[in-house]
């Protein structure tokens, strides 16, 4: 009976969303997306150690998309499945879980819009609020974009005021992160949700995550682990995006204006960390966990966890379009200032953090080269202030290293990064390729172990790219980067803190990719020839 109950719900729902799609006259959206991405990794992230055999998989995401638009209404639905091919046993117990998530599910609200006679209203001329989890992207991703290189993405549980009038553009946005709505949890201390629930501790044994505190891995390789180093996981480089602790809760204010052919944006970003204690659980015999407490750990435990460390992070953005690709050709300038303030996700009180960013982009027909300089402010060895900049929540990946060496989860300098960079493209009806080159340094000194200053030259990186559309569902892309690094990178990433250490590292990082993508519109015919 349950076997033909399951049979009769797979068959009656397509088809109930097929008919409610023609009645709904093309207001009904459903299409899909497979990924794989096959990887070879020799030196992704951080070198490694000399000897060291490549890493080989393929990871995949498995994507349903679902959309309506009403008049006043447009709602929106995105379930995805992420994993390692092999990663699960061909049959798997209850007990193993799954990586089936809500990517996306939301539902936008149309509060006035002029042209629509019922809801028209003479202060603005269009006014949404968009309320649920929903991908936020602003600008070229830098800071606030959906992370889609990631097989997961990003993603944010918010309600977003969106207003447009007279060409200007405003979005307001709050998020509030909360663990549990169980029944006699009191306050509103906060957990940062991406906690896993198994860790190992100082023994190398993988025991269960302790209640209320979030472990602090190593950043990248094990080389600063304090299994080996003595040093406690807390002090490992700092990485971004949430990589170490979730926000709290933010809020989020963007406003943007085009005049002819100059875009202006600015962007103001307040996110809030809950406040911590160090700590660790277990014993010298058989290992301990170290990492932040965030909820209290008894009646002994006499920590106040009810505030917040408030981050503010402003700034603006300007790009320029200038000629045509048809004839002389077209320039496009774009140039960017970011500053943070108020306190680290750590309490720390930050001073003169900063970010700035300028490219040209020469196109003339199917070819463009973008020379770029790119520099993020780092802590200067000889002080104990925090002037780091931190990128928020955007895509590293697009922008400083297709190797992701920087500002991702695999730790990033102390000390800052200057980046500057060159690209060049080729863009045809079916084919794109492209070629990236970037020279890396720290911004700020960094000192070794023994006190010594590092050489700020960190390496350089060259990306090469094709991508190939071989239908309108099926793109084939294909990509090949290497990293030619000093011997600083490994002190900047925090791996080594002796030369004996570091010269134990290869200096040279290889990493190839090949990722087929397919995307499928499943209420989406194809124009039949015209009868005669």
């Amino acid at each position: 009976m349950a076997k033909k109950f399951k049979t009769c719900i797979s068959i009656s729902v397509p088809c109930i969303i097929a008919l409610f799609a023609f009645q709904a006259k093309g207001q009904v959206s459903l299409t899909g997306q497979l990924r794989t991405r096959t990887e070879v990794r020799n030196g992704l992230g951080n070198l490694v150690v000399k000897g060291s055999k490549s890493a080989v998989f393929t990871s995949q995401r498995t994507r349903l998309i679902f959309g309506y638009k009403w008049d006043r209404l447009t709602f929106g639905a995105s379930v995805q499945d992420v994993r390692v091919w092999g990663q699960d046993a061909s049959t798997i117990s209850n007990a193993d879980g799954n990586k089936l998530m809500l990517h996306e599910g939301w539902a936008d609200l149309v509060l006035f819009n002029k042209a629509d006679t019922a809801i028209r209203t003479t202060g603005v001329d269009f006014m949404s609020l968009k309320v649920g989890r929903q991908e936020l992207i602003y600008d070229d991703v830098r800071l606030i974009g959906n992370l889609d290189w990631l097989q997961q993405g990003r993603r944010h549980d918010m309600a977003l005021l969106k207003t447009v009038h007279n060409g200007w553009q405003v979005d307001l946005g709050y998020a509030f992160n909360q663990n549990s709505d169980a029944f006699g949890v009191s306050g509103t201390s906060y957990v940062p949700s991406n906690v896993s629930p198994y860790v190992k501790n100082s023994a190398g044994v993988l025991v269960p995550t302790p209640a209320g505190i979030l472990p602090m891995a190593p950043a990248g390789n094990a080389g600063n682990n304090s299994t080996k180093t003595g040093t406690p996981v807390w002090l490992n480089p700092p990485t971004t995006n949430g990589g170490n602790q979730d926000y709290k809760s933010f809020t989020s204010l963007y406003i943007t204006k085009k005049f002819n052919q100059t875009k202006f944006s600015a962007l103001f970003f307040n996110d809030n960390f809950g406040k911590y204690k160090t700590d660790s659980v277990g014993s010298a015999a058989a290992g301990y966990v170290y990492g932040k407490r965030f909820v209290s750990a008894g009646a002994a435990d006499t920590y106040d966890y009810s505030g917040l460390n408030r981050r503010y992070t402003y700034g603006l953005m300007v790009n320029r379009t200038m000629g045509n690709a048809s004839g002389f050709g077209k320039i496009a300038i774009q140039a960017a200032y970011y500053a943070q303030s108020g306190k680290n996700r750590d309490g720390i009180k930050m001073k003169n953090a900063y970010h700035y960013t300028i490219a040209a982009t020469y196109q003339k027909g199917k070819i463009s080269i973008t020379p770029g300089y790119d520099v993020l402010s780092g802590n200067n060895a000889e002080t104990a202030e925090d002037e780091k900049f931190d990128p928020l929540y955007g895509t590293p990946h697009k922008h400083w290293g297709y190797m992701d060496y920087f500002y991702v989860g695999t730790g990033s300098p102390a000390g800052g990064l200057k980046n500057p960079y060159l690209k060049f493209k080729y863009t045809g009806n079916t084919v794109t390729a492209g070629v990236d080159f970037h020279l890396f340094s720290t911004d700020k000194d960094m000192k070794k172990a023994d006190g010594t200053f590092i050489d700020k030259k960190l390496g350089n990186e060259l990306d090469f790219l094709l991508n190939y559309n071989m239908n309108k569902f099926t793109n084939i892309e294909l990509g090949y980067s290497v990293m030619n690094a000093t011997n600083s990178m490994t002190f900047a990433k925090g791996q080594a803190t002796t030369d004996a250490v570091a010269d134990t590292y290869k200096k040279t990082g290889n990493w190839f990719y090949l990722m087929l993508r397919f995307t499928p519109d499943f209420f989406y015919a194809k124009p039949g020839a015209n009868k005669k």
